[in-house]
């Protein structure tokens, strides 16, 4: 219970948490900050981490001129695209492991290859939105790799899902995060990132629902 605590409030209140971190560790904020969204696309057992949430307030406080935002740009984006390929290969050793017994009873090899068909056919969406999808981004690319989704494609994905996260929440951070409202009422913003960060699996939820009970129609 105190851990979750700890995490909610890291989430609400990160901006507090890198003013600290910067005071006491200078230049090694890069560093930790790299660590942290490695971490958090990298490993499967870390999608609680802020990710969005840091790189905005990471965003406001360059713009106060406390750290350089073409450094930070560069570190974030390297630290997710590391992390998703981490991610992804973790994914692609236990594929075999996880898939191996035939018949196991939820976890046989044709759900292997059905996970091969999905990422073939949607890597894209899958990769790219799935980085604005706080706790899904951390399993998209280990799912992927599962499914052994051809390397040089999620690769390729893997960069423009980064490039766009990292630009998006770091520039919105640069312009918005040092206005007097945003700073007095991070708290807000920061749960009103969290919600929109959520749309996305929401509209595709729904969209995958309607498509599901037309195919069903279709068929009765």
């Amino acid at each position: 219970m105190n851990t979750a605590m700890h995490i909610l409030d890291m989430v609400l209140h990160v901006d507090r948490y890198l003013v600290d971190i910067l005071r006491d560790y200078g230049l090694l904020t890069y560093l930790l900050m790299f660590l942290l969204i490695f971490c958090e696309t990298g490993l499967v057992v870390t999608p609680f981490l802020p990710g969005d949430s840091v790189i905005f307030a990471l965003g406001a406080l360059a713009s106060l001129g406390s750290l350089s935002p073409w450094v930070l740009f560069a570190v974030l984006v390297l630290a997710a695209v590391i992390g998703d390929s981490v991610n992804y290969a973790i994914g692609s050793r236990l594929g075999p492991a996880v898939f191996k017994r035939e018949d196991s009873r939820f976890l046989r090899k044709e759900y292997l290859d059905k996970a091969h068909a999905f990422y073939e056919k949607y890597g894209a969406l899958a990769i790219i939105l799935g980085r604005f999808m706080p706790i899904v981004r951390t399993f998209v690319p280990f799912v992927a790799g599962i499914g052994r989704m051809h390397y040089p494609r999620f690769f390729l994905y893997n960069v423009a899902g980064a490039l766009a996260w990292v630009s998006i929440f770091l520039v919105g951070g640069y312009f918005f995060g040092s206005m007097p409202f945003v700073k007095e009422n991070f708290s807000l913003v920061a749960l009103g990132i969290i919600f929109v960060s959520f749309i996305p699996p929401v509209i595709a939820g729904l969209k995958a629902y309607r498509e599901g009970r037309a195919a069903r129609k279709s068929q009765g």
